[in-house]
């Protein structure tokens, strides 16, 4: 066919040179028109628009208006083809309105139907309806029957797309009928394929292959091998829908020789979709990763943008298979993008539903939710009630994983209800599954499985593997809640073989989890171990190979965070404290632990297995010279590891009898210590989006009287959370100096305060610790500080017009303060600005903040730049997390004497904010606050620790002596003004240059 089309081409030409010899401009112009559809079969649509853009110049030029409008119609259909519906919407009004001008009714219907094709395009379904609607009434006016019929069938794809399958169905057959009327075979054999689509829907696929079979051989019959590559993809997807992808295959790869062969290159990018689609679906997922990127080539070659989008949406899902999160995230975005900018309304809310996919695959649910309602509100907009069902599922899957159950069953039962008003099976399949799991989490075991089975039953009704996966695995679930072991191990191994068969490697590590769990309510310890070392290592590949972005490693991690804790607690069962304290640190701090080896230059750890621990925890004891405890809370047990330098680690649990629903003694045991010292610390403007250290207002007789009545909680505030932690490993400490690795709520512990006679510091990890400690030497600043206080920022106003924020008359006292003991010029005021502090900073040894942080994460208010009068972004004054650890830090100290420096979300990096960055970003050392400081303390505070500091010693020291200074004091005695302050990292010396100004 290509060569019959190029043959014509050919002959065109020649006639095209004779008609410009002749001068003869109509006969050109019908050249030009021929010309420009040849080209358009070989879906060659730029050139296309070239010829049919001359022969509207002709048309116009001779005053053939019927031209012209065919000229337009030709041209909004080629821009159609490119994905650029405007424009063709554009095209098909001049085309129609010059049809009504000069009477063409049955032009007029031709630009109709065009127009419901491009509307439809853009998801505008009902506006796509109208237009046909007006299509056909011209067609039976004037007694097109073929015309009608097109009409016809154009309808029902509208109504398709809305997931009106019945109604689409009424209308192909009417389609059908008129097409066997009048002896149209290529529009009968079109009318099957769309009959076999509609059937295919309703998951009827046995019905949907015999009309695509007839379908086919009619384009057999009247020789369109269009048609007929058409119809062996549409049996390929009705084969895949099955679950018979080697089928699905052939037929596709038949569809591609066909398009290859008739030059279709946009049919040929179609068919290597499709390709992807179904090796995607037998696991093989970097084959469909070939074949999308292929369809993305021809997308890109041929101008489809439309094609373009949808091809990075499949390579965003493939990606997502393989657990690449942060590629999948990144072809959903482009996708996206061109969605946006064809005007795909349909294709924008899917890439929406694709992006909270991959976020909720890394526990950014409230990501996922922002994501899943833009999607449901686009499907909404558009009359998408398939779609609109998924966001429904995706959301109530958003809400489960953030135990808000009720919502999620609002969510799942709208979900259910109208994938049965579509007859979507496979969809009713996993409505039924989610519905499951909120029983289950009801603990109605019985109900939770009643649902699993429907759920299973459907999965394999329509060949869904994955569905039937999932399914087996929340049957093992309930059947383990019901501690009936056995069929709940029958049911998992059964997931993870599905796992593994379609190449799921998540999956994959979660079944060997779950089957873990199981195992070890049994009593199978080593049978459990096995399943969780599995587990963890196949985890740890994933996040070490797919995932770059710190934030989405964090995510990850604590999504897997069961499988960690499992291996750790099953290896105390069988006695081996070390193997338990590796398992335990390996899943520590992973993000943090993977800059620290970029920022000093080292390559990437190899993966370790689990019995070269001991090898792995001699290397970290051999660095280690301070006494170290690494904690590891189990509800109300606390673990403990005592490190001491080139000696072997002592393990101990200090057990406690927890009371009422206290899940976590020690957690409660934190809140309650920190409410007794943080009570009446004076915190102007509370309701602030700030919490702003503020003079205190109260009388010098009103704070001595709250000095007096505080005075006592000295040394008996902190005894329970020292007993209870310190106590039990007191006798194994050596020295003056503790390391701790903290768990869970107790990050945010008051350590440095805990003890009169133990200089208290804490890590993230022990493997954190020792990339610190062997940091190269020339790597951290010996010399220079950054000093800054009190930034200018009278010009952020609220809405009315109002500064947000006070300036802080003591920080700007302490920087200048500190100054003159480090004979150094502070940044105050104006000057204080965020690019400033950003351009200096990564050149001193130490670093010092006083001013505005946030209460969740402490993250840093700065002086905007003076060019700013009004309505300044916050990105202009906020220094953020992000700010920092794109900054390559070489400083040996950082303070940040600000409010809530320390505080941020707690999970296995740590305490995820303001001061995690800064050591992200290559800081040795952090001081920072736990909670609002008081303004005056703290100047006191800080002036103790920097001449102790000036002095020659170290961190940890100049942090013992300040807090003394003010715990020895009449005025500033009470643990709110001196116990907030910690330090995280290396304990280290400051050499100060005299001359550094």
């Amino acid at each position: 066919m290509t060569e019959g089309i190029l043959k014509n081409i050919d002959d065109l030409e020649k006639h095209l040179k004779n008609a410009k010899t002749n001068n003869s401009r109509t006969e050109g112009g019908n050249t030009y028109k021929s010309l420009g559809n040849a080209y358009f079969s070989l879906s060659d649509f730029y050139r296309a628009i070239y010829y049919h853009n001359q022969h509207l110049s002709i048309a116009q030029e001779v005053g053939d208006r019927a031209g012209e409008g065919s000229a337009y119609g030709n041209l909004g259909n080629a821009y159609h083809s490119l994905g650029k519906f405007q424009e063709a919407i554009n095209y098909h009004n001049q085309d129609l309105s010059i049809a009504q001008e000069v009477g063409d009714r049955a032009g007029e219907g031709r630009a109709y139907g065009n127009l419901g094709n491009a509307y439809q395009s853009l998801a505008k379904f009902q506006e796509a309806i109208n237009y046909h609607n007006q299509n056909l009434s011209i067609a039976q006016e004037v007694g097109d029957r073929a015309g009608e019929g097109r009409a016809y069938g154009n309808l029902g794809n509208a109504y398709h797309s809305l997931g009106k399958f019945q109604e689409a169905i009424n209308y192909h057959n009417q389609d059908l009928s008129i097409s066997q009327e009048v002896g149209d075979r290529a529009g009968e054999g079109r009318s099957y394929g769309n009959l076999g689509n509609a059937y295919q829907s309703l998951a009827k696929f046995q019905e949907a292959i015999n009309y695509h079979n007839q379908g086919l051989s009619i384009a057999q019959e009247v020789g369109d091998r269009a048609g007929e590559g058409r119809a062996y993809g549409n049996l390929g997807n009705a084969y895949q829908s099955l679950a018979k992808f080697q089928e699905a295959i052939n037929y596709h790869n038949q569809n591609l020789s066909i398009a290859q062969e008739v030059g279709n290159r946009a049919g040929e990018g179609r068919a290597y979709g499709n390709l992807g689609n179904a090796y995607h679906s037998l696991g093989k997922f970097q084959e469909a990763i070939n074949y999308h990127n292929q369809d993305l080539s021809i997308s890109q070659e041929v101008g489809d943008r439309a094609g373009e989008g949808r091809s990075y949406g499949n390579l965003g899902n493939a990606y997502q298979s393989l657990a690449k999160f942060q590629e999948a995230i990144n072809y959903h975005n482009q996708g996206l993008s061109i969605a946006q900018e064809v005007g795909d309304r349909a294709g924008e809310g899917r890439a929406y539903g694709n992006l909270g996919n991959a976020y909720q695959s890394l526990a950014k649910f409230q990501e996922a939710i922002n994501y899943h309602n833009q999607g449901l509100s686009i499907a909404q907009e558009v009359g998408d009630r398939a779609g609109e069902g998924r966001a429904y599922g995706s959301l109530g899957n958003a809400y489960y994983s953030l135990d808000n159950v009720q919502k999620a069953s609002v969510y799942y039962k709208q979900h259910l209800s109208i994938v049965k008003e579509v007859s979507d099976r496979a969809a009713e399949g996993l409505a039924y599954g989610n519905l499951g799991m909120v029983q289950y989490y009801l603990e109605s075991f019985q109900q939770a499985i009643e649902y699993q089975k429907k759920s299973l039953s459907i999965a394999k009704e329509v060949g869904n593997r994955a569905g039937e996966g999932l399914a087996y695995c929340s049957l093992g679930m309930a059947y383990k809640s019901l501690e009936e072991f056995q069929q709940a191990i029958e049911y998992l191994r059964k997931y993870r073989s599905i796992a593994e068969e379609v190449g799921n490697k998540f999956l994959e590590g979660d079944a060997y989890c779950r089957l873990g769990e199981c195992l070890l309510q049994l009593g199978c310890w080593k049978e459990a171990l096995f399943h969780f070392i599995t587990s963890v290592e196949i985890l740890d590949a994933i996040r070490a190979s797919c995932i770059s972005d710190d934030v989405l490693k964090i995510s990850f991690r604590n999504l897997c965070k069961g499988a960690y804790t499992c291996l750790w607690q099953v290896l105390i069962k069988l006695q081996l404290t070390d193997e338990a304290l590796y398992a335990t640190e390996k899943g520590r701090a992973q993000a943090l632990v993977d800059a620290l080896k970029i920022n000093y230059g080292l390559t990437s750890f190899s993966l370790l297995k689990s019995n070269e621990s001991e090898e792995e925890l001699t290397i970290i004891l051999k660095k280690i010279s301070v006494s170290t405890v690494f904690l590891a809370v189990q509800k109300g047990t606390m673990n403990m590891w005592v490190l001491r330098k080139e000696r072997k680690a002592i393990f101990r649990q200090a057990e406690l009898k927890v009371e009422g629903a206290w899940e976590d003694y020690f957690a409660v045991l934190l809140e309650t210590t920190l409410k007794n010292i943080k009570a009446g610390v004076n915190v102007i403007c509370e309701n602030r989006s700030l919490d702003e250290r503020k003079d205190n207002q109260t009388s010098s007789t009103e704070k001595e009287d709250q000095t007096l009545e505080l005075s006592h909680e000295t040394i008996d505030c902190f005894k329970p959370l020292y007993d209870a932690i310190i106590g039990p490993i007191e006798d194994l400490l050596d020295g003056d100096e503790l390391i701790v690795v903290p768990d869970g709520a107790l990050f945010l512990a008051p350590w440095a305060a805990l003890s009169e006679s133990l200089r208290i510091r804490t890590v993230p990890s022990l493997t954190s610790l020792k990339l610190i400690i062997d940091s190269p030497d020339e790597y951290h600043c010996k010399s220079g500080a950054l000093l800054v206080g009190d930034p200018c920022l009278k010009k952020v106003t609220n809405k009315g017009g109002y500064p947000i924020y006070d300036q802080l008359e003591y920080a700007k006292k302490e920087v200048e303060m500190i100054g003159e003991i480090l004979k150094c010029q502070p940044l105050t005021g104006e000057a204080a600005t965020k690019k400033e502090v950003l351009r200096r900073i990564n050149s001193v040894a130490l670093v010092h903040i006083a001013a505005h942080g946030t209460k969740e994460t402490g993250e840093i208010a700065l002086a905007p730049d003076p060019c700013w009068e009004s309505k300044i972004p916050e990105e202009e004054y906020f220094l953020r997390m992000s700010d920092i650890q794109a900054v390559k830090l070489r400083a040996r100290l950082v303070v940040l004497s600000c409010p809530h420096s320390g505080q941020g979300e707690v999970s296995s990096e740590g305490v995820v904010g303001i001061a995690r960055a800064f050591l992200f970003a290559g800081a040795r050392s952090v001081v920072a606050t736990l909670w609002a400081i008081d303004d005056e303390a703290t100047l006191e505070f800080m002036k103790s620790f920097y001449q102790h500091l000036r002095g020659g010693e170290s961190a940890s020291s100049a942090l013992q002596r300040a807090m003394k200074c003010l715990r020895d004091s009449d005025k500033y005695s009470a643990p709110k003004y001196w116990a907030p302050f910690v330090l995280i990292g290396d304990d280290v010396t400051i050499e100060f240059d005299e001359s550094n100004r």
